[in-house]
């Protein structure tokens, strides 16, 4: 009996501990519900639609990629409109979604990222560009493809290739056009260029409006335009510009990826839609060329075949990151469920309390493993259509690159390539990868590039506009040196070496070149020279003249000519011309100095009788011998060697100053040589 206890003990203890550990291990699910936000009739959208249904279709279909759990999507169309994008994010909330692909703008992704961030979902978009996004504000919002603030670098290394130092840019003013600016301002200044005009665009700008903002780029001195917005408002820009006469000879237009979605959507582009855009340089999002690229782009005919009452449209580089993106979520769901993660959602606190009244809030949940999900995509490491994907610490794709083109007649003609690991380059840059970074100027290279106008030379940039104001070029005034830069007295006029070599370059130019000189200083005390170069950089000189010395800090601040002074290593010397005669051994030294000589030598002759003349004979006899020899000594000591021997120790003195006279007299007759030389 005892021993039939025992084993129901057991039995009962086996069964209660199995009962626990199925309770504790994470089953996984059959369906995982993800969400996705477009607008399906834009270029952007209406590709992303097919490339993310693709994606779940082929993840799908391979049970090795999430171990037999399928993936539902559910679309919502937020018909170009933030409100609905909004709304449309909301009722996403009410269905147990892990995460969400989208949204397409960045104006919408702003707004929904304070919605994700409070119910801890996932939001991967790979349209949405603005720079601002990847700030800590939007913990939850992760950008799938390239980052604008590359797009920009692009721009500016561009720019500066061409030695080019303003730009205008023309931009869509809401989050997504004057972030990018902002961001393209950014990568000047480190270029040491600058935007000289910023024309803001509605985004639903009309033409009138469109016309009335290209009319201020007329009359700015800048030839160089940089267009940021949607593909829609970019060609209205264009053929606006077309009818004023900026896509003529001189003028430079550069677009960012916009431009690049309309020619890859648009496989057939009605006649005279190129006229435009001739002699254009567009970016286009880069992806190395692979076996799964090329199998996708292939397939792609047939995905979108009978999906448009449009007809057919190409793939853009937004549908290849599209496909991508739901790869990504689903490595990321799987590494999520291994690691024992568990779709459990709960009722939100901060709804509580609120009167929410018929909003019916209250049916939205928090996902209880979104900051787990989160890490797990910003883990992920795998290869898919557009190359390697992974992230880097500021949650930005890894090997940002972009190719350059050039609009040529009815077609493109790529001339070259932009990456952050060598800057601009005519290899693709998957090539370069295997060597040491070198972003240095030397290394910069494009092919060749066919201008507005089918001109073959560089345009020069710049250009002076109808009624257009001076150059204002600040001229020290100087007290000292005025030989080289002075004000005439009671004028506004300048003088002096540097106005000369200023006026004379201005009088070769093939063109008239309207300035002022103006003032810098109070005439008192010399100006501070840095300052004067520093107010070039703020706009308040667009130049300056004078005896400026080329110093490292002052090229940091702007840019100098080759230099027409040297200032060497010299001597200055007086040129005065002096008569030769006997006399001339005499100039070295003033009477004053011969005289206190002469007594010197006297008294030294005097001493050395004193010591000598009671041993030396030579010292002896008559007292006139005696005066004599005194003498005799004394002059002899000024320029050679006595005939009298001495014999007392103290004489030594005698005989140092007699080298030190010899060799000042030596001295001087050199200098009397010199000066009559010269």
């Amino acid at each position: 009996m005892r021993i039939i206890c025992i084993l129901v003990f057991m039995l009962l203890s086996s069964g209660s501990s199995s009962i626990g550990d199925s309770r504790n291990v994470s089953t996984r699910p059959d369906v995982v519900n993800i969400g996705a936000l477009f607008s399906f009739h834009s270029m952007i959208g209406k590709v992303g639609k097919i490339a993310v249904e693709a994606a779940i279709e082929d993840v799908n279909s391979d049970p090795s990629v999430l171990g037999g759990t399928k993936l539902n999507l559910t679309l919502h169309d937020t018909n170009y409109s933030g409100f609905l994008g909004i709304v449309e994010s909301l009722r996403f909330m009410e269905t147990k979604t892990v995460a969400i692909i989208g949204p397409q703008n960045s104006v919408t992704a702003h707004v929904i990222s304070h919605i994700a961030k409070e119910l801890q979902v996932p939001l991967l978009s790979f349209s949405a560009t603005d720079p601002t996004l990847s700030s800590l504000q939007f913990p939850f919002f992760i950008r799938t493809s390239q980052n604008d603030r590359y797009q920009m670098a692009a721009v500016a290394a561009i720019v500066d290739y061409f030695e080019w130092r303003e730009v205008v840019a023309i931009f869509v003013d809401d989050d997504h056009g004057r972030n990018g600016i902002a961001a393209l301002g950014d990568q000047l200044n480190e270029k040491r260029c600058k935007i000289s005009l910023k024309v803001p665009l509605k985004p639903d700008a009309s033409l009138d409006e469109v016309t009335n903002a290209l009319v201020k780029v007329t009359l700015t001195t800048s030839r160089i335009l940089v267009v940021h917005t949607y593909e829609s408002t970019g060609m209205v820009v264009l053929n606006v510009a077309q009818h004023l006469g900026l896509t003529g000879p001189g003028y430079v237009w550069i677009a960012t990826n916009w431009l690049s979605l309309l020619l890859d959507t648009n496989s057939t582009r009605p006649p005279g839609s190129m006229e435009s855009i001739q002699g254009l340089i567009a970016l286009r999002l880069y992806t190395p060329n692979s076996a799964l690229k090329r199998k996708f782009v292939s397939r792609w005919t047939n995905l979108t075949y009978g999906k448009s009452s449009s007809g057919q449209f190409g793939l853009s580089t937004y549908g290849l990151y599209a496909y991508d993106t739901v790869w990504m979520l689903a490595h990321a769901i799987n590494s999520f469920l291994n690691e024992g993660g568990n779709l459990s959602f709960s009722n939100l606190s901060k709804l509580t309390w609120a009167d929410v009244g018929a909003l019916n809030l209250n049916a939205m949940s928090v996902f209880n493993g979104g900051r787990a999900l989160l890490q797990n995509i910003l883990d992920v490491n795998f290869t898919g259509i557009t190359g390697p994907v992974e992230f880097t610490p500021d949650r930005d794709l890894i090997r940002p690159a972009f190719e350059v083109i050039n609009i040529i007649g009815s077609g493109e003609r790529r001339i070259g390539y932009w990456s952050n690991y060598s800057g601009l380059s005519i290899v693709p840059p998957e090539t370069l990868y295997s060597k040491p970074p070198n972003g240095s100027s030397l290394n910069q290279q494009l092919y060749d590039v066919v201008w507005p106008g089918q001109a073959a030379t560089k345009p020069r940039g710049w250009a002076f506009p109808n009624g257009g104001g001076h150059l204002r070029i600040g001229v020290p005034r100087r007290v000292s040196y005025q030989e080289f830069v002075s004000q005439v007295e009671g004028t506004d006029m300048f003088s002096g070496y540097c106005i000369d070599v200023f006026t004379a370059a201005i009088n070769l130019l093939p063109y008239t070149v309207p300035y002022k000189l103006i003032a810098y200083g109070d005439g008192v005390t010399n100006p501070r020279t840095t300052e004067l170069v520093r107010q070039i950089t703020t706009g308040v000189f667009d130049a300056a003249i004078g005896d400026i010395a080329i110093i490292t800090n002052r090229t940091r601040m702007a840019d100098f000519t080759q230099p027409y002074i040297e200032s060497g290593l010299v001597v200055i010397a007086p040129v005065k011309k002096l008569n030769s005669n006997a006399w001339a051994f005499l100039r070295p030294f003033t009477a004053k100095m011969w005289c206190i000589t002469a007594v010197s030598f006297l008294v030294v002759g005097v001493v050395v009788w004193i010591l000598e003349h009671r041993i030396n004979d030579d010292f002896r006899g008559p007292p006139k011998r005696q005066v004599i020899t005194i003498l005799w000594f004394s002059f002899s000591t000024m320029f050679f060697s006595h005939r009298e021997n001495t014999f007392n120790n103290f004489l030594l003195l005698s005989k140092g100053l007699k080298l030190w006279f010899q060799t000042m007299t030596q001295l001087g007759t050199s200098r009397v040589r010199l000066l009559e030389t010269t």
